[in-house]
C-alpha cells in the first residue's frame, strides 16, 4: 500500500532523511520532503513544527522526523495535537507505536541508529495497523487532554 509520507530533519540527520526519501520513493510512496537539505546548522523545532502541520492539514498521512537523537524533533512534532509522534530505535517499538498509540509519525535518531535499522523501523511502522478497541479511548485523550480526569 502506498502512502503520502512527510519527512523532516535537522542538519544532523539530513543525510539519513535523503536516503530514506529515495528508498521510500523507490518503494512507491509519495514523499513530501520538508527539509533541511544540508549540513548548515538549523533549529530542529522549525522542522518538527512543519511536520506536525503537514499531518494536521492532511498533506501527509504519516511522517518521519529525524534529528541527531530523535528527542528534540519528536517533542516539537508533538506540540501539534494532530500529531502522535513516537521516538523509536528498533522495529518492535515502531510496531507498538502504531498498534497501541495510533502513531502517525515516528522519530529516529540519526546519531543513534544506522540506516538499515532506520529502514527496519519505517517498514514496521508502515506495515502495522492500529488495533483500535480498548486503545481508542486512550488515543483520543492524547489529542484531547481535557478528556482526562487528571
Amino acid at each position: 500500500m502506498s502512502h503520502r509520507i512527510a519527512l523532516a530533519s535537522d542538519h544532523a540527520a539530513y543525510g539519513m532523511k535523503a536516503e530514506l526519501a529515495d528508498w521510500l520513493r523507490a518503494a512507491g510512496h509519495d514523499v513530501l520532503d520538508l527539509g533541511t537539505n544540508g549540513p548548515e546548522s538549523v533549529d530542529y523545532p522549525d522542522y518538527g513544527y512543519r511536520l506536525g502541520k503537514a499531518i494536521e492539514t492532511g498533506e501527509a498521512t504519516f511522517g518521519i522526523a529525524l534529528c541527531g537523537s530523535g528527542i528534540g524533533i519528536s517533542i516539537a512534532v508533538n506540540r501539534n495535537p494532530a500529531a502522535r509522534c513516537a521516538l523509536v530505535s528498533e522495529p518492535l517499538s515502531a510496531g507498538l507505536a502504531r498498534e497501541h498509540n495510533d502513531a502517525n509519525v515516528i522519530a529516529l535518531g540519526a546519531r543513534m541508529i544506522g540506516i538499515e535499522m532506520a529502514k527496519a523501523c519505517v517498514t514496521q511502522f508502515l506495515e502495522t495497523a492500529f488495533l483500535g478497541d480498548r486503545h481508542v479511548r486512550r488515543v483520543e485523550k492524547l489529542s484531547n487532554p481535557e478528556r482526562s480526569p487528571a
